[in-house]
């Protein structure tokens, strides 16, 4: 019986997956070596829309391996009257890398990666001391707190922009 079966061609190649339907997530690079684990935007990370249903908060250092667009979008919902209003998001993080991609003329994920690359602060200072008598010391931010801090500040720059 197995004869009879007609040999089927090479399995065809999948679509390429692009983000909105637009802009490919191929020729994005993370230029800074130790972000590079925590910024998820290539292969096995890219996605057509930044709304994945994903548990990513359910272990440690999970948060990682959300897209970072998805991040983005989940960060613009904040405050208690923008809660869960993904597809709202969804529509302004669409709007914007549309009007990104006609000022910049390059693909809008290189430009978000470029942006959280550089403003994640590199060092931060922390309280050393008790009670009354405290100094401040200086020290080095690890990566996923860098892109944490780096979209955070993104979101509420764009939010306070919004509001005259």
């Amino acid at each position: 019986m197995a004869e009879n079966w007609e040999e089927t061609g090479a399995v065809t190649e999948l679509p390429e997956i692009k983000l909105f339907g637009r802009w490919s997530s191929e020729d994005v690079q993370v230029n800074d070596i130790s972000l590079n684990d925590y910024i998820a935007v290539k292969d096995k990370y890219a996605k057509y829309l930044p709304h994945s249903g994903g548990r990513y908060q359910v272990k440690r250092f999970r948060k990682a391996q959300c897209p970072i667009v998805e991040r983005l979008t989940c960060s613009l919902m904040m405050h208690g009257r923008n809660n869960g209003k993904k597809l709202l998001t969804m529509r302004i993080v669409k709007h914007a890398f549309e009007i990104m991609h006609l000022l910049t003329g390059e693909n809008p994920l290189q430009v978000v990666v470029n942006a959280v690359i550089n403003s994640g602060p590199r060092e931060d200072s922390t309280r050393i001391g008790r009670a009354g008598t405290v100094r401040r010391q200086a020290v080095d931010v690890s990566p996923l707190r860098r892109v944490h801090q780096a979209i955070w500040l993104l979101c509420t720059g764009a939010r306070e922009a919004s509001f005259r």
